[in-house]
């Protein structure tokens, strides 16, 4: 009956959470682009500095260990960013070397060539699926320690996911130009969720031990994301009023996560 719900509850949170994203961030804000941008930098900022993060510190765990857990994180998205640039750049040079010998016999004057794709979306899909992993470890827990709890822990989830889903969204959108490629796979991301779930109820004492580790790698990821990736996409000279513009969305995703994050915290 238990592991029944927590399946339910896993699924409901982990997948539930991201098509509620993409409802908004597609549908009612699709043509806002550069504003997405900015509210999924926030969103991410605040899903690690104002919930994972301080989650993670208050466990018996070392802060030392965490923060050294936190270094070791972001040096690694790092990596995975320079890996997914390199493939990118090595495939889009052997294309433009193809192209240049196909319009070799044409004698073009020039090329248009298209630009390399963005990077940040393994990153953040690495970085998704470490957290909803955790996130169902937590549902499990919260379950085995009382049913109404589970419920509970599962809406909080939810909540707080759906900000943060929409700017994982906005950038696997940027980097692959698909928004249907984009749903599904942060979608199978969240379905993680579910087997943090499973996972955690046969397992669940032993797992709790780890999961502020879990906590913080994904947020090395998503800081990684909104500072490496996003913030410098943002940060073109502007007018005064697109300058106010791209804040006030920054201050929304910080916002919207906070405000998810105050409303389910009774968990």
């Amino acid at each position: 009956m238990t592991l029944a719900a927590i399946l339910i509850a896993t699924l409901a949170a982990g997948i539930g959470s991201v098509w509620l994203a993409a409802l908004l961030g597609f549908g009612l804000l699709a043509r806002y682009t550069q504003h997405m941008l900015s509210l999924a930098a926030g969103a991410l900022l605040a899903t690690a500095f104002l919930h994972l993060l301080p989650e993670a510190f208050e466990s018996q765990i070392s802060p030392s260990a965490l923060f050294l857990t936190l270094l070791i994180g972001l040096v690694f998205f790092f990596l995975l960013d320079k890996a997914e640039l390199w493939h990118h750049g090595h495939e889009h040079h052997h294309d433009a070397a193809q192209h240049a010998h196909d319009h070799d016999a044409a004698h073009q004057g020039h090329h248009h060539h298209p630009h390399p794709q963005r990077s940040g979306s393994w990153a953040v899909l690495t970085g998704d699926s470490v957290h909803c992993f955790g996130d169902g470890v937590l549902i499990a827990s919260a379950f085995v320690a009382d049913m109404r709890l589970g419920v509970v822990a599962a809406l909080a989830v939810l909540m707080h996911e759906v900000p943060h889903h929409m700017g994982d969204l906005v950038v696997l959108r940027l980097s692959s130009g698909n928004r249907q490629a984009a749903l599904i796979k942060v979608s199978m991301a969240g379905a993680l969720t579910a087997l943090g779930g499973v996972i955690g109820y046969f397992l669940v004492a032993q797992l709790d031990a780890y999961l502020p580790y879990f906590l913080v790698v994904a947020s090395s990821s998503f800081l990684y994301v909104a500072l490496a990736d996003l913030i410098p996409q943002l940060q073109k000279k502007l007018s005064a009023r697109e300058t106010a513009s791209q804040i006030f969305w920054l201050a929304v995703g910080l916002g919207l996560v906070t405000l998810a994050g105050s409303l389910t915290h009774s968990h």
